[in-house]
């Protein structure tokens, strides 16, 4: 691993220790930072520097934007979204920037984590369809055990329309999904 690559995920893991909020005693946003990089390398094992930064800088300072601050309901949430892409962008260029990054480099990862291109540009959507794998594989059930049928399938369809092909694929043959939830990943 490159030393500037190595500067990078250790400036965002530093920054992802001061995550307050906690799982089984870790800082959620360092822990999924982990399990994003973990994915990758499974699911994209020839992945690019840039793209493996970007799968860890995926939730950078997560925290720091608290949904509460944004309006109720689906236009808020997608403004609290599209605001938590924009810094996690200008954290992690920042960080690859002082990291000794050019200029093309740093704005490849900033489009990533901005989510420009999914469907056209190909790292862009292999890190959606990494983020969807980590969802599924450590979220889901939590997130359904909280949640009414009806918004568990809309959830699954929303998923499964923002993978590529090979990602759902791999979805149906990775996951024991319930054959209504399974339909959604149909190719």
């Amino acid at each position: 691993m490159s030393a500037r690559k190595q500067a990078v995920l250790d400036a965002i893991d530093a920054a992802n220790t001061q995550d307050p909020n906690l799982d089984d005693g870790q800082p959620v946003e360092l822990l999924y930072g982990q399990r994003m990089s973990a994915e990758l390398d499974r699911l994209f094992p020839n992945a690019s520097d840039v793209l493996q930064i970007a799968a860890r800088g995926q939730h950078v300072e997560r925290w720091k934007l608290a949904r509460s601050e944004y309006p109720e309901g689906r236009a808020g949430y997608l403004a609290w979204r599209k605001a938590q892409g924009v810094h996690h962008a200008d954290v992690v260029m920042a960080m690859m920037e002082q990291a000794g990054y050019g200029a093309d480099e740093i704005e490849a990862a900033g489009r990533m984590l901005r989510k420009q291109g999914i469907k056209r540009d190909d790292d862009v959507q292999a890190l959606e369809d990494v983020i969807c794998f980590v969802f599924l594989k450590w979220y889901f059930a939590p997130f359904a055990e909280k949640h009414s049928a009806e918004k568990i399938q809309s959830i699954v369809e929303k998923t499964a329309r923002k993978m590529s092909t090979e990602g759902r694929a791999r979805v149906l043959s990775e996951f024991d999904l319930p054959e209504h939830l399974a339909a959604a990943f149909q190719v």
